[in-house]
């Protein structure tokens, strides 16, 4: 298929590919079972990165407990919390064996435009040290979500996106990428196959801190010229995704807490039926705030 044609949708079970041969892995445990196989008996230490900064603190004792239970279940996995905030980790949380919590200070950023301006570099500091010296593949997520449903070796891949829930099924003009052409995030119209979320995103340290650089440079270029990006990083993050394009794509079902109206939506674009859907600005991840910062 031409690059940035209107995709025609898989709902088969069997449809396992992306339009440029990368895994397309489904939530339901069947289908992504052949995957999961691969990594099965490897001995894998991962890493799951989260910045947690100002408000968002209330989120970390929910988000690590969901982990905890549904993260890589029985696997190695270090938590690297960044975070202004480390007293919210007080009482430490209890840990399965093989898990690892560590926490890296950063100053505090008061205010969300700071945070998106400096976000990706603060990632890509982490990965290259401690994170690049201590685990194989490394996980990005927003702390503001938790899991709800086991997170397994089907996730490992060089470069791991997920596709946005709201976006999932939704033809190519429909997606929100960077039109201003004064931005590094510009997509132009012959481009683009799918529209990720920034709210997971991984693969192998050496590839993950590889986008995260390279999205903090364009992101610090746009703002030197006086330029944001309307999506912010994830916009940044989409730019990357089409010139590098995903190893693995993961599917928004299953792993998430998303609103119940987004996993109708998914479930109803995936098998061809057509449902009634609360309007679209309700259809949001059920755990985001609406306002974090005061």
């Amino acid at each position: 298929m031409p690059k940035g044609h209107t995709h025609d949708w898989c709902y088969n079970p069997s449809c396992f590919l992306t339009t440029w041969g990368a895994p397309l892995v489904w939530g339901d445990k069947t289908s992504s079972a052949w995957y999961r196989a691969k990594f099965a008996q490897k001995e894998i230490r991962t890493g799951l990165l989260v910045l947690v900064v100002g408000t968002y603190a209330r989120f970390i004792r929910r988000f690590l407990s969901s982990a905890e239970v549904y993260f890589l279940p029985g696997k190695m996995v270090t938590y690297y919390i960044l975070t202004d905030s480390p007293s919210f980790l007080d009482p430490p949380i209890e840990l399965e064996p093989g898990r690892l919590l560590k926490v890296v200070p950063v100053a505090e950023l008061p205010g969300w435009d700071r945070l998106f301006y400096r976000r990706m570099s603060l990632l890509a500091d982490t990965i290259r040290n401690p994170v690049g010296e201590e685990v194989d593949y490394v996980f990005c997520a927003d702390v503001d979500q938790e899991f709800v449903a086991p997170v397994e070796d089907e996730i490992f891949g060089d470069l791991v996106a997920t596709l946005h829930p709201e976006l999932y099924g939704m033809p190519r003009n429909a997606f929100p990428y960077e039109t201003e052409e004064a931005s590094s995030a510009c997509v132009e119209e012959d481009e683009g196959d799918y529209y990720y979320t920034s709210e997971f995103y991984g693969g192998l340290v050496s590839e993950v801190y590889k986008l995260a650089r390279a999205c903090s440079f364009l992101i610090l270029q746009d703002q030197a010229n006086g330029v944001a990006a309307r999506g912010l990083e994830e916009s940044y993050l989409n730019r990357y995704l089409i010139d590098h394009r995903p190893s693995c794509v993961l599917s928004p079902e299953g792993w998430f807490l998303w609103d119940g109206n987004v996993r109708l939506m998914i479930s109803s674009r995936r098998s061809g039926t057509d449902v009634e859907l609360l309007p679209k600005n309700k259809r949001v991840l059920l755990v985001k705030p609406i306002q974090v910062w005061m």
